[in-house]
């Protein structure tokens, strides 16, 4: 294969450095593009550590299984991991090993009981 021949993929990577995130320039390039910065105080070991637990399973579940040949293939397959999968289906340990819709239907199960707990007798 000669270098011309080589995919060329755009990425969005974490800064190397953490005064990256808090350059003016890098800032702006952030608000340009609509994305929004998530920057937690300096140390902070859980800032990102949810997204980095999803986008991790991800990978493991789903991107180092598979062998994509367009962008518009992988682009699919992660939406359909995600809506598909991920959301109804997947059970996570942060949710009480629910699924996030499951998870969604306990809690509002939970606050029609309390609403008709609280009323008083014979009220609807």
């Amino acid at each position: 294969m000669v270098p011309s021949q080589l995919l060329i993929v755009e990425v969005l990577r974490r800064p190397l450095e953490p005064t990256q995130y808090t350059s003016l320039f890098f800032g702006a390039t952030l608000r340009e593009s609509g994305i929004a910065a998530s920057m937690g105080s300096r140390g902070d070991a859980f800032d990102n550590a949810a997204a980095e637990s999803f986008i991790a399973t991800i990978k493991k579940e789903l991107i180092n299984r598979r062998r994509f040949k367009r962008r518009d293939e992988a682009r699919l397959a992660i939406f359909d991991y995600i809506e598909c999968f991920y959301n109804p289906v997947r059970r996570h340990s942060s949710l009480g090993y629910l699924s996030p819709i499951e998870f969604e239907e306990a809690m509002a199960e939970e606050e029609s009981e309390k609403a008709r707990i609280g009323k008083p007798e014979g009220v609807h």
